[in-house]
């Protein structure tokens, strides 16, 4: 079946805004050297259940990410765009799957296309989605778990083809941030439900078995996974990633997780959270308030949106881009509401132009991005890359020094293994370091300090990623 010229238009569309310029600059904040550098000691160690920065146990995540990240190495190289192409991926599949969906509940076909233009050019999914990181897999899990569920609800007979992409949508979620992409589709689903039981007055037992035993078969290989990690590593590495990092950052009693943030945090950050569609997002919202009652569709993205953004705010631990999984509901409202408007020059002298002038626009908007991708994210590597850092260590032992890392943060000691395509020792005790500096003129530590190290640690050079700055470190009075 040859595809529509819609669906044509909107994957070249999505392919050129997450591909183009994809590997083009180095690693970059917190979040891509941590990744990249788990991915590449998974390779290294070619173990597959347990991940691991700089040897130590990294168990904030399930590892569906990093796997892929491997398979990506494996294949087209150790590069950036290798573990950047899952995130990619993800946003692409993402964006088609939104589209294809609402066609397939009726929406109109110029709705469904606007809505995934409008999802691929969100600035914050466009972002998340060309960066190394689980958040583009998880939002795609979410998805894809949510739209199928809606499109298996809303059928007469409970469409059963859709269920078991449910049930993948749940294990994509669920193995990509654990608990948590079990409780984005799973509030949105109970409160969908509480509130068409409130409007119908009766209540389905069946709606609501029904998504429940399809999120156990989803949740297996989440299970699976866990039982080979307690086989491998015991029952503390259970409770280190279903309790200390999921329940712990939810309720705030994990304080080594960070991100902590006020109970506003996100209202403060509704302002950019949908760019550049945020005001048809927001004013969508409020005039379309009435239809909710008798579309039970706009019902569910309402909720969609509504459920997620409560449940992240009663959460302790909080970022922006935790928002993503949000982003294909704010993209429907803010499409329908553009419809509205549309809608009411169809009888002008505007309306043969609409289509040109929207083509403008995105055009526009896909020039924007791009050349963010060619020349502003490139130009950041001056600031924000770890390469010239890992470039120095290299010189350092060509000319036959030894490097350690001194308390090494999990972004350096992932740029580190990343980079250099080996893992570099580390040391965690300060008697430690200047025992091993003291030993000999070719011992040196990098170490991370907000001030300058004084005696009797003797700085030897200092690079600057970011805000942090790094220092080459021996001692005074070395043999």
């Amino acid at each position: 079946m040859p595809l529509s010229r819609s669906t044509v238009l909107l994957l070249a569309f999505t392919a050129l805004m997450f591909f183009v310029a994809l590997g083009n600059h180095q690693l970059q904040g917190s979040t891509e050297p941590r990744v990249a550098g788990i991915a590449m000691e998974m390779q290294l160690d070619r173990d597959w259940v347990t991940p691991r920065v700089n040897g130590q146990r990294f168990l904030e995540k399930p590892p569906l990410s990093l796997w892929l990240d491997v398979t990506a190495m494996r294949l087209f190289g150790p590069t950036t765009l290798a573990v950047r192409l899952a995130s990619a991926l993800a946003g692409l599949a993402s964006v088609m799957l939104l589209y294809g969906m609402l066609r397939r509940l009726g929406r109109p076909a110029g709705l469904a296309l606007l809505a995934g233009l409008m999802l691929a050019s969100m600035a914050s999914f466009w972002g998340n989605a060309r960066q190394v990181g689980e958040d583009a897999l998880l939002c795609l899990g979410v998805s894809l778990a949510l739209l199928a569920f809606l499109r298996a609800h809303l059928q007469a007979r409970g469409d059963a083809p859709s269920w078991p992409f449910f049930a993948l949508g749940i294990a994509i979620a669920s193995l990509s941030k654990g608990l948590l992409g079990l409780a984005l589709p799973g509030v949105v689903i109970f409160a969908y439900l509480l509130a068409e039981t409130r409007l119908q007055r009766r209540l389905q037992l069946d709606a609501w078995l029904r998504p429940l035993a399809w999120t156990l078969l989803g949740l297996l290989p989440l299970l699976f996974w866990l039982g080979l990690l307690y086989r491998q590593e015991g029952l503390q590495a259970l409770r280190e990633i279903l309790w200390a990092n999921s329940v712990g950052r939810f309720s705030g009693s994990f304080e080594d997780a960070g991100h902590f943030e006020p109970f506003y945090y996100y209202l403060g950050k509704l302002p950019e959270a949908f760019l550049p569609w945020n005001l048809l997002t927001y004013l969508g919202l409020w005039h379309l308030r009435k239809r909710v009652r008798n579309d039970r569709q706009l019902l569910f993205f309402y909720v969609w949106l509504l459920a997620q953004f409560l449940l992240l705010t009663l959460a302790s631990s909080k970022r922006m881009v935790y928002l993503m999984s949000l982003s294909p509901a704010a993209a429907v409202i803010a499409a329908e509401y553009a419809g509205v408007w549309l809608a009411r020059w169809r009888d002008t002298r505007l309306a043969r132009r609409l289509p040109s002038l929207l083509g403008v626009l995105f055009s526009l908007v896909l020039a924007a991005y791009l050349s963010v991708a060619f020349w502003v994210q490139p130009h950041a590597d001056r600031k924000e890359s770890f390469l010239p850092l890992v470039e120095q260590i290299h010189q350092r032992q060509a000319q036959g020094q030894d490097i350690v890392l001194y308390q090494p943060s999990e972004r350096l000691a992932g740029a580190s293994v990343f980079y250099s395509r080996s893992r570099l020792p580390g040391l965690y005790e300060q008697s430690a370091l200047l025992q091993y500096l003291r030993e000999t003129p070719n011992h040196v530590a990098v170490m991370e300090s907000v001030t300058q190290p004084q005696a009797p640690l003797k700085v030897l050079d200092k690079q600057v990623v970011g805000r942090r700055v790094y220092y080459f470190l021996g001692a005074e009075n070395a043999p």
